[in-house]
């Protein structure tokens, strides 16, 4: 019988992609965003001398970044869906690498708002890593994954502030920008090198008037609760803004639902399980924010007034950065209890200990143990949420709208945030004591919005109660084993 040659090994194939590796270079890409949070943070109120401009100017350093963020996250996340999502993954990072090294090179005001503009835009990031990991990871690694690029964002934001005070305090401001530039440059040439591409698309074309009426409405709403303590909650600009805001959201909802290829399908987003979802993580992005804004004040108040502790930017970034650490550790342990138990419990536990941990702030408020200790707590349950929240959306989400649904959920996020920020700015504004001349934040300020922090925590846990009692669970390569087919699921690209 004549010998038949054995074929030589086929090299044109590319070896499979790494999980490991993956789910690291995904990771790490979103806290050098998440990052962009807390960096501007110990500069502001150096930045009208820095930038020879009115205090009321330099705070568009923050704005900008806010309201470029909440546009871009939606349509980032439908472009991906679309057109690849590591396409404008690396899109994303591009800007804020840009972004980071046009504030680095600026001494003035303008270039420093539209680096801060670029640096926003790359919010979509988290979105997009997740939808990646849902269509690449194998179905045993997916739930593990998802958690911990979930809780990258609050990773980042923990550890943001003591890094960027110690620089801050040790060398010149725009060392901040060059070196977030430089992470940013990293993260996108490792991401070229190991994250694959994936072929899930949606195709069709990009709803164009949605994007731009979303944006609309955004911009009006978050501008007028991030600039109305300073302009007046009942002046004429910002009651105008809410009113604006409130006509283009519903008409955009109008037209979406009446479109063919919506950017965001208001259908889905309407289910219980992705709605209620939602609305829990718009309620635990107020909690976690509330927090990272009350440390600070009360940590760097004279030690005089009784209860403030009289310390420095860079102790209170000491403070805050274990919490980053638990948020890592919590984040994957969340899912192996969503997969025991489910998420919606997951998600009810990180409410519960969230909860815990204002109620203790209230009492535990004097020392700074005491705050290392519930910043812990709480860190520990916005690792179990962030972990459960993605997890919920993916198994009530068709594949090819995994992008846009996540960015949706990571929006109301923000939108929490920002919610946070506002009320917690006029209670601080309106509970004062007369200090040496000065007002400052009463004691009771303080515990006030450490009990609306653990409402809003309360607020998680009744909304979570309302999803679903059924099992969701995630197949390989991230086809939801409850979720119905759709036209154009899983269209090849």
């Amino acid at each position: 019988m004549p010998h038949t040659p054995t074929p030589p090994p086929d090299t044109t194939k590319s070896a499979p992609p790494n999980p490991n590796l993956v789910v690291a270079v995904l990771a790490f890409a979103g806290i050098v965003v998440s990052l962009m949070q807390t960096l501007v943070i110990p500069i502001v109120p150096e930045l009208p001398n820095l930038l020879n401009a009115p205090a009321s100017d330099t705070a568009w350093a923050v704005t900008a970044t806010l309201l470029a963020a909440a546009v871009a996250t939606p349509i980032a996340g439908r472009l991906g869906d679309m057109y690849g999502k590591r396409r404008m993954l690396l899109t994303s990072l591009a800007m804020v690498t840009a972004g980071s090294f046009v504030v680095a090179l600026s001494d003035s005001l303008t270039p420093m708002i539209v680096g801060r503009l670029l640096q926003g835009l790359s919010a979509g990031v988290i979105p997009l890593g997740l939808s990646i990991m849902r269509d690449e990871m194998p179905a045993e690694r997916l739930g593990s994954s998802t958690a911990l690029m979930s809780a990258s964002l609050g990773i980042g934001g923990a550890l943001g502030l003591p890094i960027a005070a110690f620089v801050a305090d040790n060398f010149d401001w725009h060392s901040l920008f060059w070196a977030s530039g430089i992470l940013g440059g990293l993260s996108l040439v490792l991401v070229v090198l190991l994250v694959p591409e994936s072929k899930v698309r949606t195709g069709g074309r990009f709803d164009l008037l949605g994007g731009v009426g979303l944006a609309a409405g955004l911009v009006a709403l978050l501008l007028a609760i991030s600039k109305g303590g300073d302009w007046g909650w009942a002046s004429g600009t910002t009651l105008g803004l809410f009113a604006a805001a409130i006509v283009i959201l519903i008409a955009w909802g109008f037209f979406e639902l009446r479109t063919t290829q919506p950017l965001v399908d208001l259908r889905t987003t309407a289910k219980p399980q992705v709605l209620f979802t939602n609305l829990a993580g718009l309620a635990f992005g107020f909690s976690l924010f509330a927090l990272q804004l009350l440390v600070p004040q009360l940590m760097q108040l004279p030690e005089q007034t009784g209860y403030g502790l009289g310390e420095d930017l860079l102790a209170v970034g000491l403070v805050l950065a274990p919490q980053g650490l638990v948020v890592m550790i919590a984040a994957p342990l969340s899912s192996k209890i969503s997969q025991a138990f489910g998420a919606k419990y997951t998600l009810m536990i990180g409410a519960v200990i969230v909860a815990i941990g204002y109620a203790l702030n209230i009492f535990l408020m004097s020392e700074v143990w005491h705050l290392i200790l519930v910043s812990c707590v709480i860190g520990a349950g916005v690792g179990f949420a962030y972990g459960a929240l993605p997890m919920l959306i993916m198994s009530a989400v068709p594949v090819s709208e995994t992008g846009s649904a996540n960015a949706v959920n990571t929006l109301l996020r923000s939108v929490g945030s920002s919610l946070a920020s506002a009320m917690c700015g006029v209670i601080v504004a309106q509970m004062t004591i007369d200090f040496g001349g000065h007002a400052l934040p009463s004691e009771n300020s303080f515990k006030v919005i450490m009990a609306i922090g653990c409402g809003a925590a309360l607020l998680a846990l009744l909304l979570a109660s309302f999803l679903p009692h059924k099992r969701s669970t995630i197949t390989a390569h991230g086809t939801p084993a409850n979720a119905p087919a759709t036209a154009d699921a899983g269209h090849k690209a």
